[in-house]
């Protein structure tokens, strides 16, 4: 199980939702959903729905569209792809201690080899990373520490062709102290690392909450982003006229990159689930 989704669950139960199970059953019901234009790959992020049986999420992301679900131990993806999806990004980094810190590094290095084989073994596409909580450490200091520790792991992800994804967060709302808060920090340390294998994680609800420009931002940095993640601000809740959000403009401006990876819908529904991944993924299907 990721060391990361204990917080994440936390948080899900703290607002409130983890009886969202409860009303999935009733979603199957879906209607025949449109064939999706396919311009946009389409994921769920699993800690979102952790009241949810796995079998069941797999069989309604599959009636809406959906290709992969996400976040997942090697168990969990053995059974999405036994279900006939796939697991975009495997999970397992722990937010706080990440590679900033040297004394982490073996253990972080023996986690992402062994998930980096898995991913080769199970044709998957991406395992993820953190920076970790800055306590005290600068910027710099904290980049080239995480660029030790990757040049540790690097090639092994390029000898099995897969993709290390490092994810950015706010450290203003959700994870106070986290480093990796700013897409331009994440872009320097791709720069220093010189690895197409390496790529960041850009989440449009953390980023929208730390410096905003979300389109101009992915313009301008395509070609360092590996993955995106979903999320309305404020709330971190369903994607829609809710919120500040445009994620049909956004989805537009991704496609418009030649983005070939997948987008994640990372957002902790307050209607009827299954509903909000159908609406989300009909927005963002582009």
């Amino acid at each position: 199980m990721s060391r990361d989704l204990p917080d994440r669950r936390s948080t899900l139960r703290n607002l409130g939702v983890g009886v969202v199970g409860a009303t999935l059953a009733s979603s199957l019901a879906l209607g025949d959903a449109p064939k999706p234009k396919g311009n946009l790959k389409q994921s769920i992020c699993r800690w979102c729905y952790g009241g949810i049986k796995l079998e069941k999420l797999c069989e309604v992301a599959k009636k809406i569209g959906y290709q992969s679900i996400e976040l997942l131990s090697p168990d969990e993806a053995k059974k999405v792809k036994a279900a006939g999806l796939t697991c975009a990004l495997m999970g397992g980094a722990d937010i706080v201690k990440g590679l900033n810190r040297k004394e982490y590094h073996d253990g972080i290095v023996k986690q992402l080899t062994n998930l980096i084989d898995f991913a080769a073994e199970e044709n998957l596409p991406a395992v993820i990373c953190m920076s970790g909580n800055r306590k005290g450490l600068d910027d710099e200091a904290g980049l080239k520490m995480c660029l030790v520790g990757l040049k540790r792991v690097i090639g092994h992800a390029e000898k099995k062709k897969v993709n290390l994804i490092m994810e950015g967060l706010n450290s203003k709302v959700d994870h106070k102290d986290y480093m990796y808060d700013k897409t331009i920090w994440g872009v320097e340390l791709c720069k220093a690392l010189g690895s197409d294998r390496f790529k960041l994680l850009y989440d449009i609800y953390h980023m929208q909450i730390m410096e905003g420009d979300v389109i101009r931002t992915i313009r301008h940095f395509k070609d360092y982003i590996g993955h995106y993640h979903t999320g309305g601000n404020p709330g971190r809740n369903e994607i829609d006229e809710t919120q500040e959000l445009n994620y049909a403009a956004i989805a537009k401006a991704i496609v418009a990159t030649g983005f070939k990876g997948y987008l994640a819908q990372e957002f902790i529904p307050k209607r009827d689930p299954a509903a909000s991944l159908k609406q989300a993924f009909e927005t963002c299907d582009v």
